[in-house]
């Protein structure tokens, strides 16, 4: 099963799935509750200012429910083709 999550509302997450036609379920964590637990709510730096933001991360979670591999700081580009290969190799 795949899920997205983002700290955006779930009106912008519906637009978004809309707009790219995505074929799995979108979470709004607008409290950064889940983004926290993750490790994937940091501070971040911008032209010198700081400031609290997702660390674009993708998480692989066996049927165990245990964490079998953390990808951060993703590129979008191939990085489902990287995905699918951690799959394969799992």
């Amino acid at each position: 099963m795949i899920v997205g999550v983002s700290p955006d509302k779930a009106a912008a997450q519906s637009k978004f799935k809309t707009k790219f036609d995505l074929p799995f379920t979108l979470l709004a964590d607008t409290d950064h509750k889940v983004a926290e637990a993750y490790g994937a709510w940091v501070e971040k730096s911008m032209y010198g200012r700081k400031y609290m933001g997702i660390e674009r991360s993708t998480f692989l979670i066996g049927a165990d429910g245990k964490i079998k591999k953390i990808f951060r700081k993703v590129k979008p580009d191939g990085h489902a083709e990287e995905v699918y290969a951690a799959l394969q190799s799992a």
